[in-house]
């Protein structure tokens, strides 16, 4: 499946992003975006689980979490063992067919994508 130019481009790091992050240091992966209109809630969660598997695969996947606010604005927030791994994953979903169903509902236009070292936690 091809994604619109926008799209593509979000998953373009700042260099701020690789610098700050040690070879073990997790990441988070945050994502916010708006899914194409008309897309049902249902479908859209039914194919973001269909991307587990094609995550778990990798075997770096900590935890990930979908959320969508008041406005529909979604965010999809993944932690990664290290940001070599989320930079790796970031790029092969791409490429992957079970993400194809879920990008196919997100309007590119919209992507917003960071990583973010995990400097502190409180479990």
């Amino acid at each position: 499946m091809k994604y619109t130019l926008p799209f593509v481009a979000a998953l373009a790091l700042a260099p701020a992003d690789l610098a700050r992050a040690g070879a073990d240091t997790p990441v988070l992966e945050i994502v916010s975006f708006r899914v194409v209109q008309g897309t049902d809630t249902a479908d859209f969660l039914n194919a973001a689980r269909a991307t587990e598997a094609m995550l778990r695969d990798r075997g770096a996947l900590v935890r990930r979490f979908l959320t969508v606010d008041d406005n529909g604005l979604w965010t999809d927030v993944i932690e990664w063992t290290s940001m070599d791994e989320a930079l790796a994953a970031a790029e092969a979903v791409m490429q992957h067919p079970d993400f194809a169903p879920f990008g196919s509902m997100i309007d590119g236009s919209t992507v917003q994508m960071r990583h973010a070292p995990i400097l502190w936690r409180m479990e």
